[in-house]
């Protein structure tokens, strides 16, 4: 492939993109550290954390820009961020911290979905 020849991902793919992966990096400084760093000071978890949230921010903050100036509302910005959260958490919650898959994450999914129904349909 050419590397002069640019290939544009429409807004909400990057927007989305953007806000997926600054998921990953809060899920894990939120909630990592209770498995990781549980023998550890809090205060050292805390570092820890905030050096991990660093990176999600640098991805959150051009995916809420790109999203905001592409036409998303303010609203519409963070139920995508809501819906990505769980998304991103419940995979994150079973697989690395070992809680059992309950129904109650498809009923909370269910909720979110009628969120964004009601946050995009005008």
């Amino acid at each position: 492939m050419n590397p002069a020849v640019s290939i544009s991902l429409p807004v909400v793919l990057q927007t989305a993109g953007l806000l997926l992966a600054s998921n990953l990096f809060m899920t894990v400084a939120w909630y990592g550290h209770l498995k990781y760093e549980a023998d550890k000071a809090w205060y050292v978890a805390a570092l820890v954390s905030w050096g991990i949230a660093l990176f999600e921010y640098l991805l959150q903050v051009p995916g809420n820009r790109i999203g905001y100036a592409g036409g998303f509302s303010l609203a519409q910005l963070k139920i995508t961020q809501e819906v990505i959260t769980l998304v991103v958490f419940v995979p994150f919650a079973v697989s690395t911290m070992g809680q059992p898959l309950k129904l109650d994450y498809l009923w909370a999914g269910l909720c979110r979905v009628g969120a964004v129904f009601f946050i995009f349909r005008s």
